[in-house]
């Protein structure tokens, strides 16, 4: 470890400078997901009845066709969610979201904000339909009620995570992988209903349905994501940012989003034709976006990888774990080379520390408080238990850091 040069400066991560976490930020912490569990439950049951009273029942005391095209429709917009969650899962290579936790968000989107916002909707269309008639009813329900209000309770998944799951949530990536999960929850939901109705509305025309699935299924299917997604990066700016941004960001992702939401509603209210007019410039905004998206995923690995240096000269974190960690393969190394499911938390846990450092770096300059200060020492500590658990794992001895030594001492 000779050839590292020394840090510049009094380090503000030293262990004989970091005071030891405090017992009140655990309990805070705790607190927090309590009432956000009982927050999730709650809006979760009653979305549930809704779900239930608005689309099951009908299904099955009406005809049994009726129950029959949910069936299809179900068969037709479920296992395409499988590829589609495939798809931001792979590209959040650096301190990946935990499983639980996407689950979570994509149940929500599925139950939730479907419930909540077919409940609102079938209302706001039929108040529409008593003012104006038949057509103003349906420009009400879909052009201004679905954008405001979709995005509204597919956002407040998002909102959840930023504010009662503090610690899984660290900025723009994360903030855009959770609206995507929500999002397709929500989609595939709400794509069950539409194939349904393609298939019993139209006589059963199994033309019309194709038609559907290739049009929401297959050409369209980023749409929900690539809205929500602007939530998220709202909520992620103000996880990265301080003063105005904390409300700025929310607010106008949440805007930007019922925006996006309203112009593709609009064309398909408007005319069939000409949402077949705006698709290639819509799948073009889609692909930028999936290339911002890598960009960002990016810009996270440096993150981590710059605020991980210092660890591996104090004499917490080896160059291998270190290239390992900052690797966008490093699952697949810890996997194989390093204790399999102990590597993959130390991964984990070295990265919430990169990030944490991150924040309370940040936060410093601001002159702000942050509760990511005291998760610092706990996760060093962490390291060195799932250092040993992969050392129990593999069998063997593991290479232990040192911390760097000037030349002649």
């Amino acid at each position: 470890m000779q050839g590292h040069p020394p840090p510049q400066g009094p380090h503000p991560y030293n262990p004989a400078q970091v005071p030891p976490a405090k017992s009140h930020a655990r309990s805070s912490e705790d607190t927090r997901r309590i009432v956000g569990i009982i927050f999730y439950s709650l809006f979760m049951l009653a979305g549930a009845v809704l779900v239930l009273l608005l689309f099951i029942v009908p299904a099955v005391t009406g005809t049994q066709g009726e129950l029959e095209a949910m069936g299809i429709g179900a068969v037709c917009a479920l296992p395409p969610l499988m590829i589609y969650l495939w798809i931001p899962w792979i590209l959040d290579r650096y301190d990946p979201e935990p499983w639980w936790a996407l689950a979570l968000v994509l149940a929500w989107g599925g139950v939730a904000a479907i419930g909540f916002s077919g409940l609102i909707n079938t209302i706001m269309g039929a108040i529409g339909t008593e003012v104006g008639g038949r057509n103003f009813g349906r420009f009400i329900g879909a052009c201004l009620s679905a954008p405001l209000v979709e995005e509204f309770w597919k956002g407040l998944a998002i909102f959840a995570m930023f504010y009662f799951l503090k610690r899984e949530f660290d900025g723009v990536v994360d903030g855009i992988i959770y609206a995507t999960f929500v999002a397709l929850g929500f989609a595939a939901i709400e794509n069950i209903v539409y194939y349904a109705r393609a298939w019993q509305d139209e006589g059963r025309q199994e033309g019309v349905l194709v038609a559907t699935i290739v049009m929401r299924g297959i050409l369209s299917p980023w749409g929900h994501p690539l809205y929500t997604s602007m939530t998220g990066i709202g909520f992620g700016l103000a996880r990265e940012r301080a003063g105005a941004w904390k409300w700025i960001g929310p607010i106008g992702g949440y805007l930007a989003a019922a925006f996006l939401h309203f112009v593709w509603n609009f064309a398909a209210t408007i005319s069939n034709m000409l949402v077949i007019v705006m698709l290639p410039l819509w799948i073009l905004v889609v692909l930028t976006f999936l290339v911002i998206i890598v960009l960002l995923v990016r810009r996270k690995g440096r993150i981590i990888r710059e605020n991980l240096k210092d660890e591996v000269l104090l004499g917490f974190m080896t160059p291998f774990e270190l290239d390992m960690t900052t690797s966008a393969f490093g699952t697949f190394t810890a996997t194989f080379k390093y204790g399999g499911s102990s590597g993959r938390e130390f991964i984990r846990a070295a990265a919430r520390l990169a990030l944490s450092k991150w924040h309370t770096v940040r936060a410093n300059k601001e002159r702000k408080a942050t509760v990511s200060a005291e998760w610092i020492v706990p996760l060093r500590q962490q390291l060195g238990q799932l250092r040993e658990q992969v050392a129990r794992s593999l069998g063997r001895p593991v290479e232990q850091p040192r911390a760097w030594v000037p030349r002649g001492k």
